[in-house]
């Protein structure tokens, strides 16, 4: 499609696009100029005139115009379409009579001739000026106009392309390839049956139409391969069994003029009924049909011209008759075979079409193939019924001929008609007769003598046969590239078969960039002159793709009067058609099948045009000037009178006319195109010649000319080489033999590469081709924008043929190529362009393969050639000057491989054999070795031989009959300094081996330094980018990085043997993040440091035995396991907690079981290397016991405790995991054991054992616990009148457990040396404080990486908590609090070394506490230890901040700071006391922190242990809070004054009261209840207190108001009322709050007022509990 063109600035309005036109060939004729305003653009020729398309988008007609109104005499003179101005047209098109224009909106315009509707404008027979006509795509909906791209328009039709390349068709006859029966089709219509390909480009003869077309590529055969003809049901591939292969046709052919391929899944063409009835009386033949000529697409649309005496009905398919439109559509009864509803033939029609039949003498041949039911179009939408009806009526009209053919065909050829039975049903390539039984070979016999009757050219035969071959394989899937010699033979192996065509475009980018050559070129229409192409005369109704195009690479199609043209990107011209005139360029005539157009050897076509009986070629010839041949009939003067008489009688005078002028047997060159410029483009049409030119200013015009001439001529040269010697070379029997495994792959990717760069060019040639044709400017080279895609090819293709010349690879060819040649190579020679005197072969090769780099400074000069044209500052320039050094860049760079790999090859000709063959890969580049001793060994022994030789991805250092080779990526070189030592030396650094070289002379050392560091950088950057040539000067220092990231494999005995690393490395280490694999399975991933695994990382290791893995995921340090860390063992248990030297040492947790959640134990407590020693507790879920004590090698050893589910109780000695020694046992119900035991839960010894009741025994006792005691003693039974009974025998426990401060000393140890102390305290602070800042930044870091792991609150807890508080200087109460906030932060978070104690007391103390642990025997020793946890932490606490007090300690407010007391919030005691002062304790500053998080454990004992108490005072409270307010108050002695009188309403207006009655209940004192019954939501000590605080301050405002004065209590008047609340507060486990405040109280509250308080309330629980109130 023509777009805008800017003037480039080198060109006059005068010298683009002059207009030349003439006629026919002779000598004397000179082409007349038509003088136009503008520059032309585009020309189209009609019969009698012609249409012009002028710079700006102006359309000028010329010739005859009858349908204007006022014919204008001047014939020959342009005049301006004035209806299209203000219109920009993008492209003309002009028919025999009829004219089209495109406007840039894809807006289509028709004017002339409209007979046939070929305007598209209905009821009007001619259209005077240009008028819009619309493409709607009714499917859409809304109904949307399609935008067009080109037209095409014949004698009674028109095509239109559109922008989703579709093809849309109007007018009359079969040419439109629609499905209709009436003509004219005034409304365009989408052509289904190219629905969803893509359309490149459309041609229209007088009554035929072609379209080139996309191959599908391997992106579009998504759709599902149809197995069945949507048509007529007949299977479109069949299988025939061969004895040693399969040949798999896809040769169907749908009777209906339509092929279906697996491409054309989307046709919904409706099935032609099968189920037809099929009596003996009435036999039907089925709607197969198989025809005697390669294809059999009948075309039964036209039953007119039924008089005519020699139409060759093959197949019953009358010829497309050439007769007026209107007969056609006169006739209604042609129906369209297969059409959406199509209207049945009349009985008439039918009849006489079958009459005609049975006159013919070809009728038997047809009936034998099948052909009688091909007649009855039918739609299979309607019954069978009618069909049969039809079909009687039409068999008796038929008569006695009919009947006896039917007799001809015996029952077994009736069944194969029925019965697919394999090779009957495979209508062979050329269609042989089905029914001649199921012999195949002698059907294929048959096939072969068909063809060679049907040819004319035995050549052609060879080359049907390849196609069918061809056309057999080409299954979805299948390389229907490959050439067919390929295949034939079977017995190789398959991996031979390279598609040497690729089947993309060369490049993945490319694909939409450059023109497709994959392309396919469909025709439709009449073919009574062959047009079609198809090999027969048959008209076909709709479009078919033409096969023996395939392949071909087809860029262009023109159409004449009566026979076709496609231009192929090799720059040859298939013809086809009429060839009355000669104008087909060769000899057959007529040709139904594409044959060559005879150009002389050289001649390269780029463009053509057909007009009625001659051909026009644009072509290249000797220099860079185009030149034009001319084919066909010659026009004399005064012959153009005669051509007005002809309208309807054209064939009668074709003979006529040859009698009168001469016409070319083959084409001939047109002497004047010389002086016409440079040609751009050629047209044709009627008997008129136009060639387009334009006058070569500045050299730009010439430029051009010669970048697209050379890259054509260069692509015709790449596929001669591909062919004749690429192709053949591959094919041949001995080259596995001769070249071996690697070096034939190599060569078969030297051959691929050979081809995408083949096919590139190709594609890069009819880019500039068409962009002569069209815009002639810089804009839309391709070279300039997408140079990336051709310097890639071609370093691709260098790459390929540096590794195969390495290889020896050409060597190796040598003896294949000469038997293939013969000894005189004369065809090689050529090809190679090489002038030397008999060559070897190997040589000549070489130079064959490299003959693609020389065009790349082709392309250089060329490009540099065409920037000379422009200005030196214009941006044209500068891109064309930019590409131009990109090509001359990489030819140096090609050259430099070049010279590398030929270097490479020579120096392993003389190297000892034995190496070779395991050091030699094609990649290997060399780049300097020592065998002139100039580098040499440290210290090596006298007579050892050191060859050291640097290759571009290894050094290896070679000796006698061994070689070690040391991979650059993985090597250091440093140069040692040369003080006075005298010895120039390197030092190289691998992983496993560190040696020094010394060299001869300073020179060398300076030139193997270059060399290894430029190798080794280069290794690093990938081998494809060179940053600097080897060559260059020693100026340039390029060290490589010392760190890098590489991969390497250990080789040396030892921890790594034969495990692969692959990561970051530092100077021979290891060092960074990276992967260790082993052999064995074990994989280590994460951080490295110095060669050991030092940091974060993950290990597996696989179990053997359970065939399972191991899974560490923690810290390491030296390569052990060190730190933190989670450790799942195969057997399914898990360690969690720290290593020290790979071992579990210090706190952890072992969980074992199956699941975690039913594990059936687990041990959480101190390890020491590997084994459970020093305080842990173990629970035995299986058992229901849990152990809390000392440990010592995996055994419980000293004091512990044990307690179970079913709550027994014991405290004492343990020894070598038994119960041995003194103990406490107590069970359930209070009963108590005090003494000796020897095993679990089993009595030896003496003791005493105390009743419930307080009755015990003395003595010695034996066996186990709950199943029966032996027992020798005394029983003692208190006295009963004894008051101190109670303090006889109460058992002390706590005596015999592991004390507060024993346990969990290795999580604190863990925190201190976190802090980086080695013991309790003793470190420096601001080391401490570093320590942290450390662990924080390290763990935040760690955390950027997977985000999901932290919430935002949590990262922002983290950056606040980075800043350092001050931690020196005096403590003051502002301090005291920024102290106590950095604290709750630090608690807050797993990454600061506090929050990770906290969470692991955490831990420790639920894992205690919880479950079995839950024993209200516990509660003293759960206390005690949180009064630990206080008091050790507060150490860490006051070692950090180190001006802290100790406990107990008091912090001043200094007041002579006036500002500061002056400070809101500064204190909480500022107003009460004159010197305000704050004592500093371990609980008030902790414990917010630690009981919220150890609550629930901790409630639950009080609970338990105060459980019979506090049931006590519940039911009491139930009871007492029946009663209504007044009731209760005077019950509990509450003064009268107290009394509340009225109270305020729940929903009060303003001030409203409402009376306090005898009856009211809980609505006296409420807010002083309700604050107290929020005792039970808090959970420090303190807080608790402050809600007894609150609640007295709520009821002395209460009282206060009541008596409308201040008021101060006393402690008799206060009890009571305080006794009311709390009753009426209705706490359920108040004593357990009383428990919890008292034992957890800060020390310093217990004298103040809260200390008051707290007593007041603890009197009250007692006061109910004894129920001292009645």
């Amino acid at each position: 499609m023509e777009t805008q063109r800017k003037s480039s600035g080198d060109d006059g309005g005068g010298e683009r696009g002059l207009l030349h036109t003439w006629k026919g060939y002779s000598c004397s004729i000179t082409p007349e100029r038509l003088l136009l305003p503008r520059p032309v653009l585009q020309v189209a020729l009609g019969t009698r005139h012609g249409v012009l398309l002028v710079e700006g988008g102006q359309v000028y007609s010329f010739g005859d115009l009858p349908w204007k109104q006022s014919q204008v005499p001047e014939l020959a003179k342009p005049t301006l379409e004035s209806a299209l101005s203000g219109q920009r047209v993008v492209a003309v098109a002009a028919g025999s009579f009829h004219s089209g224009a495109v406007t840039e909106d894809g807006g289509v315009h028709m004017w002339g001739d409209n007979g046939a509707g070929q305007c598209g404008l209905s009821s009007l027979s001619s259209v005077p000026n240009p008028t819009p006509v619309a493409l709607v795509d009714s499917d859409t909906s809304p109904p949307q106009t399609v935008p067009v791209l080109e037209l095409a328009c014949g004698q009674q039709h028109t095509l239109a392309l559109s922008v989703q390349r579709e093809v849309w068709a109007w007018g009359s006859g079969c040419q439109l390839g629609l499905n209709v029966s009436v003509f004219p089709v005034w409304k365009p219509q989408k052509v289904e049956h190219l629905a969803g390909r893509y359309v490149l480009q459309v041609a229209c003869g007088a009554s035929h139409s072609l379209a080139l077309v996309r191959c599908l590529g391997p992106l579009d055969v998504h759709r599902p391969p149809v197995d069945k003809c949507g048509q007529c049901n007949q299977l479109l591939y069949t299988m025939t069994d061969k004895e040693d292969h399969v040949i798999i046709s896809d040769s169907h052919y749908c009777p209906l003029g339509v092929e279906l391929t697996e491409d054309e899944g989307r046709l919904e063409a409706p099935a032609l009924t099968q189920g037809l009835k099929t009596s003996p009386s009435e036999p039907v033949l089925p709607s197969q049909t198989s025809t005697l000529g390669p294809a059999n697409n009948s075309d039964p649309s036209h039953p007119q011209d039924l008089e005519k005496g020699d139409s060759s009905l093959a197949n019953g398919a009358l010829p497309a008759s050439d007769s007026d439109p209107s007969a056609e559509s006169a006739d209604g009864g042609g129906a369209v075979a297969g059409v959406k509803n199509s209207p049945y033939p009349d009985e008439q029609a039918v009849k006489d079409y079958l009459k005609k039949l049975s006159d013919n003498t070809q009728a038997e041949q047809t009936a034998k193939a099948g052909g009688l039911h091909a007649l009855l179009p039918s739609t299979g939408r309607e019954t069978s019924s009618t069909l049969n009806s039809l079909v009687a009526s039409c068999a008796s009209a038929v008569g006695e001929r009919v009947a006896s053919t039917y007799e001809a065909l015996s029952l077994k050829k009736m069944m194969n008609f029925y019965l697919p039975s394999g090779a009957s049903r495979s209508a062979g390539i050329t269609g042989a007769v089905p029914g001649v039984g199921d012999n195949t070979t002698e059907r294929v016999r048959q096939e072969d003598s068909m063809q060679a009757k049907k040819s004319s050219s035995t050549g052609d035969i060879r080359e049907e046969e390849a196609e069918g071959l061809r056309r057999r394989l080409s299954l979805p899937g299948l390389l229907s590239q490959v050439s067919p010699r390929l295949l034939r033979k079977a017995g190789r192996p398959r991996m031979r078969a390279v598609a040497l065509t690729p089947l993309g475009g060369a490049v993945p980018e490319a694909q939409e960039v450059l023109p497709t050559l994959q392309t396919e070129v469909w025709s439709w229409g009449h073919g009574e002159h062959g047009q079609l192409g198809h090999g027969d005369n048959l008209a076909r109704l709709q479009p078919l793709c033409i096969k023996s195009l395939n392949n071909k690479e087809v860029v262009r199609v023109a159409a004449g009067a009566h026979h076709s043209l496609a231009l192929t990107a090799q720059s040859q011209v298939f013809s086809w058609g009429s060839n009355s005139s000669g104008q087909l360029g060769h000899m057959e005539s007529p040709s139904t099948v594409p044959r060559l157009a005879k150009m002389s050897e050289g001649i390269r076509v780029w463009d053509v045009s057909a007009g009625e009986r001659h051909t026009l070629l644009l072509a290249d010839g000797d220099c860079i000037q185009p030149i034009i041949y001319y084919s066909g009939q010659q026009v004399k003067e005064g012959t153009e009178e005669n051509h007005a008489k002809e309208t309807g009688q054209q064939e009668e005078e074709e003979e006529g006319e040859q009698r009168v002028g001469g016409y070319t047997q083959q084409p001939v060159l047109l002497p004047f195109c010389m002086h016409l410029g440079y040609v751009s483009s050629v047209f044709a049409g009627g008997r008129r010649c136009v060639a387009l030119s334009d006058r070569n200013v500045m050299g730009f015009i010439a430029s051009l000319h010669e970048l697209a001439s050379a890259e054509r001529k260069f692509y015709c040269k790449l596929c001669n080489i591909k062919t004749q010697i690429i192709r053949p070379l591959l094919e041949l029997e001995s080259l596995s033999s001769a070249l071996g495994q690697v070096t034939l792959g190599l060569l078969q990717t030297l051959a691929g590469r050979f081809s995408l760069m083949c096919h590139l060019t190709g594609q890069h040639a009819a880019s500039l081709t068409s962009n002569l044709r069209r815009g002639r400017d810089v804009k839309s080279l391709l070279i300039l924008d997408h140079a990336d895609i051709f310097l890639d090819s071609y370093h691709e293709y260098c790459i390929a043929l540096g590794n195969f010349q390495v290889m020896g690879g050409f060597q190796a060819l040598t003896k294949p190529s000469l038997d293939f040649f013969g000894k005189s190579p004369e065809l090689l020679q050529r090809l190679a362009e090489c002038s030397e005197e008999n060559p070897a072969m190997a040589d000549l090769l070489v130079a064959l393969f490299c003959l693609p780099t020389r065009h790349l400074h082709e392309y250089g000069r060329l490009l540099l050639k065409l920037a000379t044209c422009f200005e030196v500052s214009s941006s044209d320039y500068q891109r064309l000057q930019d590409s131009c050094s990109k090509f001359e860049a990489l030819v140096l760079q090609l050259k430099r491989k070049r010279k590398e790999a030929e270097y490479t090859f020579h120096f392993w000709k003389s190297f000892p054999g034995k190496m070779t063959d395991s050091l030699r890969k094609p990649h290997r580049r060399l780049i300097c070795e020592s065998s002139n001793k100039a580098l040499t060994l440290q210290n090596a022994g006298r007579f050892s031989v050191n060859w050291f030789i640097l290759f571009n991805d290894a050094l290896v250092h070679a000796q006698f009959s061994t070689h070690h080779v040391f991979p650059l990526a993985t090597l250091w070189v440093e140069p040692i300094p040369e003080e006075n030592t005298g010895l120039y030396g390197l030092k190289v650094i691998t992983p496993e081996e560190t040696f020094t070289l010394l060299a001869c002379s300073p020179m060398e050392k300076a030139k193997w330094l270059r060399s290894i560091n430029q190798a080794v950088d280069q290794a690093l950057n990938g081998a494809g980018q060179d940053t600097a040539s080897v060559s260059s000067g020693a100026g340039q220092k390029l060290e490589p990085p010392i760190s890098r990231t590489a991969s390497y494999t250990f080789y040396k005995d030892g921890r790594l043997k034969e495990a692969t690393y692959e990561g970051r490395w530092l100077a021979g280490k290891p060092n960074g993040r990276g992967v260790l694999k082993w052999p064995d399975g074990r994989i280590y991933t994460g951080e490295f440091k110095n060669g050991l695994e030092d940091g974060f990382g993950e290990f597996v290791a696989p179990n053997k035995t359970l065939n399972k893995n191991d899974h560490y995921q923690g810290h390491w340090k030296d390569g052990k396991m060190h730190g933190l860390g989670t450790y799942r063992y195969a057997s399914g248990e898990v360690y969690d907690g720290s290593f020290q030297d790979g071992m579990r040492h210090g706190h952890g947790m072992l969980r074992s079981g199956k699941l975690n959640t039913s594990s059936p134990s687990v041990f959480i407590g101190q390890w020491l290397q590997d084994k459970k020693t020093g305080y842990g507790v173990f629970d035995d879920i299986t058992k229901g016991e849990k152990y809390m004590g000392m440990w010592q090698d995996h055994l419980r050893q000293g004091t512990g405790v044990v307690v179970t589910q079913f709550g027994l109780y014991y405290e004492g000695v343990f020894k070598d995991n038994k119960m041995m020694g003194t103990g406490i046992l107590l069970s359930e119900d209070d009963t108590t054991y005090e003494g000796e035991f020897s095993d679990d839960w089993t009595l030896n010894g003496k003791g005493v054992l105390t009743m419930a009741n307080g009755d015990y025994l003395e003595g010695s006792f034996g066996g186990e616990w709950g199943s029966g005691l032996k027992v020798t003693g005394s029983y003692f039974k208190p006295h009963l009148f004894d008051t101190d009974k109670e303090k006889t025998h109460a058992v002390k426990l706590g005596r015999l457990c592991v004390c507060a401060e024993d346990k969990w000393q290795a999580v604190f140890d863990e925190c201190w040396s976190q802090l980086g102390c080695e013991a309790l305290g003793q470190g420096e602070n601001s080391k401490a404080w570093e320590n942290i800042a450390v662990a924080l930044t390290t763990s935040r870091r760690h955390i950027e990486h997977s985000p999901e792991l932290l919430s935002r609150t949590h990262s922002k807890t983290l950056e606040s908590l980075e800043v350092i508080p001050q931690h020196e200087g005096p403590i003051t109460m502002e301090r005291y609090d920024t102290i106590r906030l950095y604290l709750i932060k630090a608690c807050d978070t797993p990454l600061h070394p506090l929050g990770r104690l906290v969470e692991t007391l955490v831990a420790v103390y639920r894992m205690t506490y919880v479950g079995v642990g839950a024993n209200r025997r516990l509660l003293p020793q759960a206390v005690n230890e949180i009064k630990s946890y206080l008091y050790r932490i507060f150490q860490i606490v006051r070692f950090l901040f180190q001006d802290l007090p100790e406990e107990g300690g008091v912090i001043p407010e200094p007041t002579t700071n006036v500002q500061d007391e002056t400070e809101p919030g500064s204190t909480d005691a500022q107003l009460d006391s004159p010197k305000p002062s704050r004592v500093v304790s371990s609980s008030a500053l902790l414990l917010p922190v630690l009981l919220p998080r150890l609550y629930p454990p901790l409630f639950t004992l009080y609970a338990l242990d105060k459980e019979k108490e506090d049931d006590v005072y519940w039911e009491c409270v139930l009871r007492l809070n029946k009663q209504p307010d007044l009731a209760l108050l005077a019950f509990l002695g509450v003064q009268q004054k107290f009394w509340p009188v009225s109270i305020p309403v729940s929903m009060p207006a303003l001030g409203e009261k409402q009376q306090v009655l005898s009856s009211t209940k809980d609505a006296c004192f409420a807010t002083a209840v309700e604050t107290l019954q929020q005792i039970s939501t808090t959970f420090t000590p303190s807080d608790k207190l402050q809600v007894i605080k609150l609640t007295f301050e709520e009821i002395t405002q209460e009282v206060q108001s009541l008596l409308k004065q201040d008021f101060l209590w006393s402690m008799d008047d206060l009890f009571p009322v305080f006794l009311y609340v709390v009753l009426r507060a209705r706490i359920r486990n108040l004593g357990s709050e009383v428990s919890l405040i008292e034992d957890l109280m800060d020390p310093c509250v217990q004298h103040g007022e809260h200390g008051i308080m707290f007593t007041t309330l603890k009197a009250c629980y007692y006061q109910i509990q004894h129920e001292k109130i009645h």
